[in-house]
């Protein structure tokens, strides 16, 4: 059974929350769509369903619809992150907090001082 085997992404979209979410399964595939709050949120989807299906996998059909594409995510700041770590979470590039912090200078003053629970842009690139 196709839905057995990506129950990780659907639970990946309950976590996410992802809205009007919609699962059938026809002839063997896998019809799956939503919506999700951000890119982000989506490419998380994206990258799970590859994990399980490979690169290209024939058994699933993802229609998932991006609510916010003005940023590519919110994130609230956890104790003990920097801008940098942030940005490597994001985008694999700690230098690209330059990003971050200029998507951001609403709040922040400083790029080396960020608190916890302040919810930072992170924008897209």
């Amino acid at each position: 059974m196709v839905k057995a085997k990506y129950q990780d992404v659907l639970d990946l979209g309950q976590e996410l929350n992802i809205q009007n979410g919609d699962v059938t399964e026809e002839n063997g595939v896998l019809k799956v769509k939503g919506t999700a709050n951000t890119q982000y949120e989506k490419n998380q989807l994206w990258d799970k369903i590859k994990e399980i299906g490979g690169e290209a996998p024939s058994d699933i059909e993802a229609d998932i619809d991006v609510a916010d594409n003005s940023v590519y995510h919110r994130h609230t700041v956890k104790s003990g992150e920097s801008l940098s770590k942030i940005a490597k979470h994001y985008y694999k590039d700690p230098m690209k907090y330059k990003e971050i912090f200029e998507a951001n200078t609403h709040i922040l003053k400083n790029p080396d001082v960020i608190h916890p629970d302040q919810e930072l842009i992170i924008p897209n690139l």
